[in-house]
This record gives structure tokens, C-alpha cells and sequence, in this order.
């Protein structure tokens, strides 16, 4: 099982490093560079390599630990950063060719407060094109190679950052989560990959895919280094109007234990399309909770059966409406030769946009067109309280809810990429904590067949404490 030995953490043994002059952060970043160079070639996990900036963080981390300064919660340590957040003048492309030349004039919210936490920013990880896929095979750069098994994906559409962190690339690495895109790739990779409540870190800078549904959030190779990334980015953001004024607690209480503690098992969770290898794996989670002194309750969530019907509305609705923005006018690519404003737009999008996002589009418009909004958007939405509620429901008689991440291991290369339908089910497990705004965390918990299992827990909203607290009991 993939966890820190003796309890500790990567990012604590690292300041810990540099500040007692074993190491520089200079050498950690050319380290985590050589990595990049080396493996890049072989997973793609990284569209953009930001070898100068990184090197300049390094450096001003060693003058901090020369200036007898006091290290901050990142001092030193690599981080790779999802090629859908902004970075001023680092090209972001989303992996699309519509963004290819793209170069922001702002950083996003999130990378700003890593950077002031003193990250050292080492690039940008491939993705599916704008966020939009389960397999990283979307990307308009070539698909993302799982480190365990080359000729199998590494989940998406957050798969580059994953990987940079299960191989070693980057220490942290920042992904998005829209309907399992940061826990499903963690599953498959087998590290940690923590979707914090809807609000809870400022979406200012990320590029929309699903307004209502996407969260920024941290991969890492254990509970404890996600729970410091968190604590980093996590807070109220003016430039978000969607960021929540809740406070923002340490995150760091993970060692008091799961005594007492009241887990949720939904049967729906359990039901036929789940791998016998995973439901061993999350079973054998679950009894790990069981002799640490938490109680198991038997739940049900029955909406869960509509979730992924009602995912695909509100999402490519939203998709819809912010995509609608890349027209070849203001940024982006912009088809030549085209002599009507018509022709251009038309021409743009076609040429820019890849088969999924398109295919994205199109059901959005769709089911927000005049006839058809009533009959698909609407009831999506009344679908989508109900899911809510469901959840409401259960924590009243449980602390937090364990699943699967994934139905299973990660699969080949091309073996779903024909099947669209196939695909989308990749997300069962994960779609329903982002319809419903809740936090969610995938942890490792095991290997079938030499490929990693991933165990969700899920909790109420802002009860990231709690659910980190069950993670940590799995993780150990």
C-alpha cells in the first residue's frame, strides 16, 4: 500500500531538510527537474516545464533559511499545477488547441497562495481537453501514461498531476474536480487526491468547465501533505463569488484518532458493476476503521441511481455556456482565411475544439434549447436537490460515508475510448459529491492484480476535518 513510512510526511521531511541545512531547496527543485526530464518522455504528464521559476523559488527559500528566517508551510517543496489554472505568462492551454499560444495576464488565486507559501512551481500537467474526460486520452497533447502500467490510463481529467506525484515529478500538484476528475485519477495512481467542499478554495483563475460543479483541489502522497496543501489555499477569496466566508480550520488534527467514529456504507455503492479486487480492497479499508473503533452504520443514498444521467445534463449545460467564450475573437486559435464573422466563428470552434468537448457542446445546447430545457435542464436540477437531500439524510446517522473511488483499476489504453457511455460510468462513484457540494478524498488502499485501489470518504459540507481524520485511519 502506498503510504509514508513511520507515519510521516514528504512535505514535513523536506522543510525539515532544508531548514536544518541537509539539503537546499535548490537541490530538491533540480531533483524534481532531472525527474521531469527523465520520465516526462515516456508518461506526458507535463505540457509545460517551468525550470527558471522554480529554480527562483528554490533560491529565495535557500536566502530565507541562510537569513535565519522561519520556513513556511511550503518552503522548497516542487509543485505541478493542472494546465487549467492560470499562471501569468505560462502558457495554459487547457489541453486544447484553441488555448495553444495562450498566455495569461493573471495567476490564479490558488497558485498565488502556494506561491506565497513558497511552492516552487515546476510546471504544468497535461489534462483532458478543458477538464472534460475520465482517462487523460482527451488531451489535444497526446495521452498521459499511468507509471504503474505505461499502456494504461491514469484517470482524468486531472491525469498528468496525478502522475507528476505517484512518479515522483512533483511532491504536490494541483488538479480540478468536476465529477471525480482529481479522486478517480488519485484512485488509479494510488496516491491521495482531496475535492474539498463547493467554496472552500477560490475558483478565481481556473477555466470553467462546470461553474456549480467544479472544485480546485490538491494530489499528494499522503493525507497529511494534502491536508497542508489545503490549509494553504483554502479561504475566503473577494474575486470568487461563489467563495465561502467559512473559517478555515488547521486541518492538522489527524492523529486523535477514529474511536467513536460513525462510518456510512451505502449499498448502492456495493451493487453489481463494482470488481470483485476493488470491493476487497474498500472491505478490507473499512475493517481497518472497524479495529481502530469506528462503528459502521448501513445507509442509503436511492437517488444515486440518477446521478450520472443528471451529471451529464447540468455539466454539458454549463459547458455549454462557458465555452461559448472561445470564438476565435478575443484569445485563442482563430481559423484563417474565413471571410463572413459567421465563418470564422464556425471554423474556429471546429478546428479548436477536439471530438469530446464538441460532443460536450453539443448535449448542452440541447438540453437548454427552447422545447427541451423543461423536459432535461429543470429536472436535472429537481434531481439534483433530491441527491442533495439524500446526503443530508444519511449524516445524520453517520460521521462520514466510505465508498470506492472507482468501480476498478485503471483499464488499457483505447479500451474505452469508442464507448463514450462506458467512460462516463468510469465517474458512478464520484459524480454525486459534486452535484451535491460536499467534500470528498480518495486514499490508497490497496492493489489488485499490481494496480492501486482507491477508497472515497466523503463527509458532510466543510467536514474536511473529519473526513481527514477517517482517511489518515485508513492510510496507516
Amino acid at each position: 500500500m502506498n503510504s509514508i513510512p513511520e507515519h510521516r510526511s514528504t512535505i514535513a521531511l523536506t522543510r525539515a531538510a532544508i531548514a536544518n541545512g541537509t539539503t537546499t531547496a535548490r537541490a530538491v527543485a533540480e531533483a524534481a527537474l532531472s525527474r521531469i526530464e527523465a520520465l516526462n518522455p515516456r508518461l506526458n504528464a507535463f505540457l509545460a516545464v517551468t525550470a527558471d521559476t522554480a529554480l527562483a523559488q528554490a533560491d529565495a527559500t535557500d536566502a530565507r533559511v541562510r537569513a535565519g528566517e522561519q520556513l513556511r508551510p511550503l518552503d522548497g517543496i516542487p509543485v505541478a499545477i493542472k494546465d487549467n489554472l492560470v499562471i501569468e505568462g505560462v502558457a495554459t492551454t487547457c489541453g486544447s488547441r484553441i488555448l495553444e499560444n495562450y498566455r495569461p495576464p493573471y495567476t490564479a488565486t490558488a497558485v498565488e497562495r502556494l506561491c506565497e507559501a513558497g511552492a516552487v512551481i515546476v510546471g504544468k500537467t497535461n489534462c483532458d481537453e478543458f477538464a472534460m474526460g475520465s482517462s487523460n486520452e482527451n488531451s489535444a497533447y497526446g495521452p498521459v501514461r499511468n507509471p504503474w502500467d505505461e499502456e494504461r490510463v491514469p484517470g482524468g481529467s486531472s491525469g498528468g498531476s496525478a502522475v507528476a506525484v505517484a512518479s515522483g515529478m512533483a511532491m504536490l500538484a494541483l488538479g480540478s474536480d468536476t465529477g471525480g476528475s482529481i479522486r478517480q485519477p488519485a484512485s488509479l495512481c494510488g496516491v491521495v487526491g482531496l475535492k474539498p467542499t463547493y467554496g472552500r478554495i477560490s475558483r478565481y483563475g481556473l477555466v470553467a468547465f462546470g461553474s456549480s460543479l467544479d472544485q480546485i483541489g490538491p494530489f499528494a502522497a499522503s493525507v497529511e501533505d494534502a491536508s497542508v496543501a489545503l490549509r494553504v489555499m483554502a479561504g475566503h477569496d473577494e474575486r470568487d463569488s461563489t467563495s465561502s466566508e467559512a473559517p478555515v480550520p488547521d486541518f492538522a488534527d489527524l492523529e486523535s484518532g477514529v474511536d467513536g467514529l460513525r462510518i456510512g456504507i451505502p449499498a448502492e455503492f456495493f451493487a453489481d458493476g463494482l470488481s470483485e479486487g476493488t470491493r476487497e480492497c474498500v472491505e478490507s479499508g473499512i475493517e481497518r476503521l472497524r479495529k481502530r473503533g469506528a462503528t459502521t452504520v448501513d445507509i442509503s443514498l436511492p437517488h444515486m441511481k440518477y446521478a450520472t444521467a443528471c451529471y451529464y445534463i447540468v455539466a454539458t449545460a454549463e459547458a455549454s455556456s462557458n465555452l461559448a467564450r472561445f470564438d476565435g475573437v478575443r484569445y485563442g486559435y482563430r481559423a484563417e482565411g474565413a471571410e463572413l464573422l459567421r465563418e470564422m466563428y464556425m471554423r474556429s470552434r471546429s478546428e479548436g475544439f477536439g471530438p469530446e468537448v464538441k460532443r460536450r457542446i453539443m448535449l448542452g445546447t440541447y438540453v437548454l434549447s427552447s422545447g427541451y430545457y423543461d423536459a432535461y435542464y429543470d429536472k436535472a436540477l429537481r434531481v439534483r436537490t433530491l441527491i442533495e437531500n439524500d446526503f443530508r439524510k444519511a449524516f445524520v446517522e453517520c460521521d462520514v460515508i466510505l465508498t470506492p473511488t472507482s468501480p476498478s483499476t485503471a483499464f488499457r489504453l483505447g479500451e474505452k475510448s469508442g464507448d463514450p457511455l462506458q467512460m462516463y460510468l468510469s465517474d458512478v462513484y464520484t459524480i454525486t459529491a459534486n452535484l451535491a457540494g460536499i467534500p470528498g478524498v480518495s486514499i490508497p488502499c490497496g492493489t489488485s492484480e499490481g494496480l492501486p485501489v482507491g477508497l472515497q470518504v466523503l463527509a458532510p459540507h466543510f467536514g474536511e476535518p473529519v473526513m481527514l481524520r477517517a482517511a489518515r485511519a485508513v492510510e496507516v
